[in-house]
C-alpha cells in the first residue's frame, strides 16, 4: 500500500460512519470545554483564596 493512499482510506471511513465521526468530534468538543471550564473555576478559586488570606 502507497503511503498516498492512507489519507484517502481515511476519509472514506470517515464518509461511511458520519454518525460515529459526528459523535467522535462531539465528544472531543466537549471533553476541550470541561477542561477549560475547570481550568478557569480552579484559578478563579485559586485567586479568591489569595485575596481572602491577604485581608487577614
Amino acid at each position: 500500500m502507497k503511503i498516498s493512499a492512507v489519507p484517502i482510506i481515511a476519509l472514506r471511513a470517515l464518509q461511511r460512519n458520519t454518525m460515529r465521526t459526528l459523535l467522535t468530534a462531539l465528544g472531543i468538543i466537549i471533553g476541550v470545554a470541561a477542561v477549560i471550564t475547570m481550568v478557569g473555576l480552579g484559578q478563579g478559586a485559586r485567586s479568591e483564596v489569595e485575596e481572602q488570606v491577604n485581608r487577614l
